[in-house]
């Protein structure tokens, strides 16, 4: 697997930011091409639907900002896309996929932990990825929200230490095959690819979309990345929710 940095992508570290997704919301109005910003700090980092996002300092905190035209509906692909290339960077800095999974919509589990978080972001044509992975310190229990995912760090799991531009070297690459992947031949490949690495499939789970609860066998992803589970009354089909196991 190349790991070289891919052509016509930009590069921003920065020793301390807000938040990466708050800063290529004000950068990319001046950027000329897709472009990751690494934050070494955040300090008001965010996850899904408002949450706080809990970054010690050690871990990875990113944001891939990019035009990738074709509509909404296909930009929110791009967490498959994500989820996908982060199985592969941890692949390539731990030397193993042993305890890895992709929980839907946007996590990637290790040993049955939370080990990483994809949150996208769009502002007219520009869309942004932001990316947070535990790769030194995981948040306390008490931080996350209670039935979630207990956190756990890449160096708790499998004693691997990997600094924040060393994960980015593996991350940028891989993104960029499986972007180019999409762009090429569409959805159906990489949701095969996710499907063959998600945590839960074919198992009870719970999922969660606003006050109400649905509970069934986790089936598979539809084509347009929404979550389906056989239910008693039948299959049913969620494309945006909490997924609890």
């Amino acid at each position: 697997m190349s790991n070289s940095w891919p052509d016509g992508v930009g590069r921003i570290v920065l020793p301390s930011v807000d938040s990466t997704l708050s800063e290529a919301t004000r950068l990319a109005p001046t950027l000329s091409g897709p472009t990751w910003i690494l934050a070494l700090k955040q300090t008001a980092g965010r996850g899904r639907r408002g949450r706080a996002w809990v970054d010690p300092v050690g871990n990875f905190a990113a944001t891939l900002v990019m035009r990738p035209g074709g509509g909404p509906e296909l930009a929110a692909l791009r967490s498959f896309i994500a989820s996908l290339a982060l199985f592969d960077a941890i692949v390539a800095v731990t030397g193993r996929a042993t305890g890895l999974a992709l929980k839907w919509p946007n996590d990637v589990l290790l040993n049955g932990g939370k080990l990483a978080g994809i949150l996208l972001e769009s502002a007219g044509e520009n869309l942004s990825i932001g990316i947070g992975v535990n790769l030194l310190n995981a948040p306390a229990r008490a931080d996350v929200e209670p039935r979630a995912v207990p956190p756990v760090s890449l160096v708790s799991e499998t004693g691997a230490q990997v600094t924040p531009e060393e994960f980015l070297d593996v991350l940028a690459p891989a993104f960029a095959r499986y972007e180019d992947q999409f762009t090429t031949y569409g959805f159906s490949l990489i949701r095969s690819a996710w499907l063959s690495r998600a945590a839960k499939l074919g198992e009870a789970i719970t999922a969660r979309t606003g006050s109400a609860e649905h509970t069934g066998t986790f089936e598979t992803i539809d084509d347009t990345g929404a979550l389906v589970i056989s239910t008693a009354k039948g299959p049913q089909s969620i494309p945006a929710g909490d997924v609890y196991f």
